[in-house]
């Protein structure tokens, strides 16, 4: 996947993350997202998806700030608004 800019508002016609994720990865409805499930977040609405996290418990995930470092925090209410993709890695 090419990398793209910091910018969580950036529009465009692609979702590069999302697209990369669909060639790896089980795609699932964002509502039946559940522990274990990868998400990605629309973090302004009408942008491109860019931020992840993992699905850790029914109320938690992992994700990563840029001045924070990896934490576990609530998956919020706020949070599930924003899941925008959710997958589901394939078993071996």
């Amino acid at each position: 996947m090419p990398p793209y800019s910091r910018d969580w508002g950036e529009t465009g016609p692609c979702e590069v993350l999302a697209e990369g994720a669909r060639r790896l990865m089980i795609e699932i409805e964002p509502a039946a997202a559940s522990p274990g499930a990868l998400v990605l977040f629309r973090m302004k609405p009408r942008a491109i998806a860019k931020h992840v996290g993992l699905i850790t418990s029914t109320v938690t995930f992992i994700h990563a700030y840029g001045r924070l470092g990896v934490i576990e925090q609530p998956l919020s209410e706020a949070w599930r608004r924003r899941i925008a993709f959710a997958f589901l890695f394939p078993q071996r």
